[in-house]
This record gives structure tokens, sequence and C-alpha cells, in this order.
């Protein structure tokens, strides 16, 4: 028998879908059909499956689909031969009763195979299993799709009167579904999903589509046809570069070195909200560029959908892209629409830039306390006051009374835009707006930035703050926030961070490392919980030290170095100064890569184990019990190298101390070979033993090199 192989094309068409889910959702639905397909042979497994996702439409384009999937032979175990046929060789009841469940007489017993599974000899029938039709298998790859589908909000609705099912029945679905094509080349293949029938013809733009409906000639030419008959690009990723191309020539028409903001989630979510996209130059007037550009830029991005343009300096421009759905021979119209409708927008913004402006953040201090922070830990007010007590220890650590004073003062008013009509309606530029109000009231740079970088670091890749100030108000507030969440049981759990306490963590392990501060982690926790009134949380200290050391290690493996690495560098309590970190993990590496390094690990594995089981045994070293020549050889290498390496280590160079340590490798394979530890004479024991801690002691200060032996 011929198997047919075409190329094959569905496409659910339907009402606006989401556009920030657009693009997830026509990804899903190729992906998990064209896998369906392969999983039932009908499709190849080298089968291309190219996703095509636009405001109204799902599709998936499948290379390579056969019109009916090749038999397949199968070996099916059927049971133990002990069980299947009883001692004169005959067939039971309960094998009798299987083959029947296969299809299978009872005359298929003489062609069971005998094969040993496991322990025991078990009996196997060998079929031939039909290949499935095309109708058949793309029904339940479809449905498949249908139902993995990653849809933020279900709806229900009433299926159209005139479709085969009558009636009241619904269905449920992201938005309501109005044609389904099913093509295998030229032909249809009848297969049926939310109330619709496949058939072979779609629709186009809403406007501009030549014609009404759009029919397709095959699979193959359904992007094409779309593009030609229904003034639609079908594919989601051409569209975008289409979008990307024209805003660049358009900023390149208005000149002066002029460039859109770049956005890739807005320019995805555009991408999503017009079928074939015209760019268009529209401006605003220039009174509106007094108000702060983040908030212009903002309000044009977040509600209407628009492109800023930036001059040469990166400054914004009076002038800005808008990305329409509509192609009209005069644009006069379109542009003058969107001039209209972004003025209003942007005369609220300066409107509530005038209007925070006739209040100091002084005087907004009290409205604190009149916003809630969390039901158990009390208002923003009070939570302002934890701040600035934790920023003025710190601040104290960190560079004295004025740091400290400087802190104080940034940690106040850092909440404070909270309050204003601005952060109100755009909740986004909280920080950014205290910044701009604080210069207004006269307060110095250092504070301004202070306020609006103490959100930083926002996410995983942004800059630290600017100023030590920033930086001292920055960890206060990510350690308030860290010590009261885990103080009353708002732990991450899973992927649930509705506090983001994993990105306040990660942020004061990059400040302490990155910022190198002379802080030690485990006192940071302790100086915030005493922010707290006693009674209101529980001491969750060591487990938030444990949460901080795990960002750390996360971070530290990001950065490049291996998990031994990292382990080495970062055991038990003996921590130390974070910001040093870097630096012995450097020195861990290039020892690592000397030739003594394994030998050494393995010892001092060994020696752990040894002062292990010995706890509390040894301490010091005396000469006079030194008897075997190895310990003696081992003691006097260490006279010799041991303060040249604790020297290295105070002056900072971690690589040297370890390579230093590197040379004691002869002395130590020779102590393990002649020197028995745990000698009968007590004495000995003890001595032997202290001479080991003394050694362990020395070779760990940098790292448990133990953490590299493999």
């Amino acid at each position: 028998m011929t198997t047919t192989i075409k190329n094959l094309l569905v496409e659910l068409f339907v009402e606006e879908l989401p556009p920030k889910a657009l693009k997830k959702l026509g990804d899903a639905f190729a992906g998990v059909l064209g896998e369906q397909l392969k999983v039932q042979g009908l499709a190849s497994a080298d089968a291309v499956i190219t996703p095509f996702a636009s405001p109204r439409r799902l599709a998936a384009h499948v290379t390579a689909v056969a019109v009916r999937a090749a038999d397949k032979a199968v070996s099916q175990k059927l049971m133990p031969v002990s069980v299947g046929l009883d001692a004169s060789g005959a067939p039971t009841p309960a094998l009798l009763k299987r083959l029947g469940a296969l299809g299978a007489e009872a005359s298929a017993v003489a062609g069971l195979k005998r094969a040993i599974d496991g322990k025991a000899e078990a009996l196997f029938y060998d079929s031939v299993v039909p290949g499935v039709d095309l109708a058949v298998g793309l029904q339940k790859a479809l449905d498949e799709a249908l139902g993995k589908l990653p849809i933020p909000k279900v709806m229900t609705y009433q299926l159209e009167t005139d479709c085969e099912l009558p009636g009241w029945s619904s269905v449920q679905f992201v938005r309501p579904a109005h044609g389904l094509v099913a093509l295998h080349g030229a032909d249809v293949v009848p297969v049926k999903a939310l109330g619709l029938t496949a058939g072979n013809t779609t629709h186009g733009h809403r406007f501009e589509a030549a014609v009404d409906p759009v029919v397709l000639k095959d699979a193959d030419s359904y992007a094409a046809t779309l593009a030609q008959d229904g003034a639609v690009i079908a594919s989601f990723d051409d569209r975008k570069a289409d979008i990307a191309r024209q805003l660049a020539a358009a900023a390149a028409q208005v000149g002066g070195g002029c460039q859109p903001i770049e956005d890739d989630a807005l320019l995805d979510e555009v991408t999503a909200l017009v079928e074939r996209p015209n760019v268009l130059v529209c401006t605003f007037d220039k009174q509106f560029l007094d108000v702060p550009p983040e908030c212009l830029i903002l309000t044009m991005k977040a509600n209407q959908k628009y492109f800023p343009l930036l001059d040469a300096q990166g400054k914004l421009t009076n002038q800005f892209l808008v990305v329409s759905n509509i192609s009209p021979a005069d644009a006069s119209a379109v542009i003058g629409g969107n001039e209209r409708v972004v003025r209003p927008r942007l005369a609220d913004a300066k409107f509530f830039f005038d209007q925070d402006r006739k209040k100091t953040l002084e005087s907004r201090v009290p409205a604190l306390s009149k916003v809630v922070y969390h039901n158990k830990l009390g208002t923003q007010g009070e939570r302002m006051e934890r701040v600035c007590a934790i920023a003025e220890t710190i601040g104290l650590q960190l560079g004295g009374p004025e740091l400290a004073a400087r802190s104080l003062l940034a940690a106040r008013l850092a909440k404070t835009d909270l309050v204003t009509d601005m952060v109100g309606e755009f909740p986004e530029l909280q920080g950014i707006m205290g910044g701009y109000y604080a210069r207004h009231d006269g307060l110095s740079e250092e504070i301004a930035f202070a306020i609006e970088d103490h959100y930083k670091p926002r996410f995983a890749g942004d800059e630290l703050p600017r100023s030590i100030t920033g930086v001292v108000v920055a960890l206060a507030d990510k350690l308030e926030t860290l010590v009261g969440m885990f103080g009353i049981g708002n732990l991450p759990t899973g992927d649930k961070d509705p506090f983001a306490l994993r990105r306040h963590a990660l942020g004061v392990v990059r400040m302490l490392i990155e910022g190198r501060l002379a802080l030690q982690f485990h006192e940071l926790t302790r100086q915030a919980l005493a922010a707290f009134p006693a009674a209101r949380l529980q001491d969750k200290s060591v487990e938030l030290d444990e949460f901080l050391i795990e960002r750390l290690k996360g971070y530290l493996r990001e950065t490049g170095f291996s998990g031994a690495e990292v382990d080495a560098a970062i055991y038990a309590r003996q921590l130390g100064l974070w910001s040093s970190i870097p630096q012995r993990l450097a020195a861990v590496r290039a020892f690592a890569a000397l030739p003594e390094a394994p030998a050494l690990a393995a010892a001092n594995k060994r020696i752990s184990n040894i002062l292990k089981k010995s706890e509390g045994e040894g301490a010091v070293v005396q000469d006079r019990l030194l008897q075997e020549q190895a310990e003696k050889d081992l003691h006097a290498a260490m006279q010799a190298t041991v303060p040249a390496a604790n020297a290295q280590f105070e002056a900072g160079d971690y690589t040297a101390s370890l390579q230093t340590l590197a040379a004691l490798r002869g002395p130590v394979d020779a102590f393990f070979d002649g020197v028995m530890v745990n000698a009968d004479d007590p004495a000995l024991k003890a001595n032997r033993l202290g001479l080991l801690k003394q050694l362990h002691d020395s070779m760990n200060r940098v790292a448990d090199l133990s953490r590299l032996a493999s």
C-alpha cells in the first residue's frame, strides 16, 4: 500500500486573543499538534512544525504528514507461563480471556512466544497494529492541542445556532471560535473542534481583506493567500520583524539620529494587536517635555502602546511612533486621532507632577502611617521607622556618623512618593518620582539618588544603587522585608514567591559582593531583627541565613564557578566577608589546577573525617612527643610554610596562600604512609591529632579543600 505524504495546515479562527498571551498560545498550539502527529506515526520525526499566530487565529503547518500511519509490529506481554498454561500445556481461562481482549482467537495460543521476563518465563503475543488514519489521528492531536493551551482565563460562550449541535450547547475556550481549517495538501480533513467542522475557508483583515471569505487552495499556500487576499501577515515572527523594520525606517525618516525606545515586551504586545502593521509618526506638544521623561514614556507605552522616539543623546523627543492596523491612502486622520488621544494622557501626567511638587516629601511622612503595609507588620510609617533604624546602623558601620545621617534622611523619605498622585496613577514610578521631588525640595543629589535607587536591583542584571547612601538604604529596605516576611511565616514555596523574597535576597548578595562591603551577613540579619518590636516576629534568623546562602551559591554558579568550587569556598559558617568570596573562589580554581591539589584535597578530606571522630581531642603540639620521622618532618614543614601562608591570607592574597601550602603535599603523604594517628599511647594520639588540627585549620582558611576531593 502506498502512503500519501503531504503537508498539513490547521487553523482555528477566533475572536481577538489576549495580546500578552498570543505568542505563547501560538507556539503551544502548533507544538502540541505537531508532536502528537509524530507520536502517532502520521508525521516523521524530522517534520518541520511552523506556528502562526495573529490577533484572530492560531495555526500550524506541519511538513510530511501521511494520510495513514504505517502499520506497526507489536509484541505484548500477556502473563507468566505458569499462569497462562496449566500442567499439560493447555491454555488457562485467564490466558483465553486476555487474548480475547486483544481480539485474538484461542488458535493464537500455538503462536505465542516464550521469553524470560525478570526471573520468570512469560508469554508474549506478536501482532500488527494497523496505522491510524489521518482524520482520526488529527482529531486526537487537535483535541490534545486545544486541551493543553496555556489559556490565561477561560470564557464560556453559546454555540452559534447554525452549528451541528442544536439547542443551548455551550463550550469553553479563551475566546469564541468561528472557523476551523484542516488541509492535507488540498484535501479537507474532516475534523471537528469547539462545535466547528473543518473546511478550507478563513477570514482576513476586518477592513482591508480583498475577499471574504478567503479560500485556501492548499496547506502550503496558507501564508501567501492570507497576505494577498486577506491582508494579514499570519506569522507572529514575520509580523514582529516587519514592525521592527518599519519602526527603524520611520525613525530614520524623522532624522537627527532618532531611535524608537527599545522594549521587546512592548514589541511583542503590539505584534499581537495588529494583523498588517503600518507605522506612523505622530507628535505631541513640546510643553509636556517639562514632565519627567519616565512619566511620559510610561503613559505612552503602557496606556497607548506607542513607541516614544529618543534623540541621538537618548533624550525623549516630542515625537512618537504608532503601529496602526490599517493602511489608508491618507493617514492624516489616523495620525490626528492618535495625537488627540495621547494629549489628555500627557496632560494628566503634567497635572500630577505639578500638583505633587506643591508639597515637600517631608510633609508627606505622616501620611505613611495611614497606608497599610501588611496586616501583621503594620503601616508604611512603621516600616519606614524600621528601615531608618537599620539604615542608620549600617551607615555607622560603613562610614560613621556622616553616612549614618545621610542614610537616615534618605530612608525617612524613600517611601513618601507612595502617597503622591503620580505614583498613585503609575506605581511603576515609585522611587523614580521620589528622586525628582527630592531635587525639587532642594535636597542633595546623594539623597535624591538614594531615594531613586533604593529599590535596586529590581531584577536580574539590574544595576546597583549609584551611591553608598543608596546602597545602605537599599540594603536596609531589603533586609527589613526579608526579616519581616520570614518572621511572620511568609516564606517562598516552590515557584510561589509573592513578596519577591528571592529577588530581595539576591539584591543583598549582589550589594555585599559587588559593592565590596565590609559587613558580616549574619550580623545584618540580627540587626534587622532588632528593629522590630520584640513580640511581633518569630526569630527566623537561622532560616534566613540559609536562604541567603542558597541565593549566594546560585549567584556564584551563574557567574561561572562550578558547584565544587562554590561548595569549597562556602562551608559551614566560616564565610567571613562575602566581599572576599570571589577572590577566594579564584584562589580555589588556581589551586585546583596545581598537580599537588588532588592529593592534598584527598588528605584534607581524610583529616576532616579523623577530626570528626576525635572531636575534643588534641589541642596543642608538643615537640617532645614527636617520635616518627614523618611527623617531625611534617611539623617542621608546617613551621616553615604556614606563617608565610597566613601572612598572604591576611594580606588578601588567597591564591598565593594556597599555592604556598601546596608545598606540604610531600610531608602530608609521608605522614599518612608512616604514622599511626590512633596510637595506643593517649599522649601520642592527642599530639598527632593536634598536629592534624593545626594543619587542617591552616589549609582551610581560604576554602574547604576537602570539597575538591573526587
